[in-house]
């Protein structure tokens, strides 16, 4: 897995790629809480994931019910199909909020 970390004055943007597994998901986590933590709104860009498994899913939900208890926006950019199969399989495609691209998160999300 690769995890990039783009900063943009209003929001961070992190990248991820590759297969995110257990070995691979607590660098997913951290990257994500650690954005978190600068108290701005996180988009976590998943167009190059290529497998997720339930532990990836786990970073992702625990950084959504961060955000949500700090009051902060959390969004799903540019989703994998991969990706995009195992959220709907886990039926958290319906509970994430996901946008074709970082701008329409911005504009749209809540």
């Amino acid at each position: 897995m690769n995890c990039d970390i783009k900063e943009a004055p209003d929001h961070s943007l992190v990248v991820l790629s590759g297969e995110i597994d257990l070995s691979t998901s607590p660098q997913a986590r951290k990257a994500i809480l650690d954005c978190l933590a600068g108290r701005k709104p996180v988009l976590v860009d998943l167009s190059g994931v290529t497998y997720i498994d339930s532990s990836g899913i786990a970073s992702l939900v625990e950084g959504y019910q961060n955000a949500r208890t700090e009051g902060l926006k959390f969004c799903l950019v540019d989703v994998s199909e991969a990706a995009l199969s195992v959220l709907e399989l886990a039926r958290l495609n319906k509970v994430f909020p996901i946008f074709a691209s970082a701008s329409d998160c911005m504009e749209n999300a809540p």
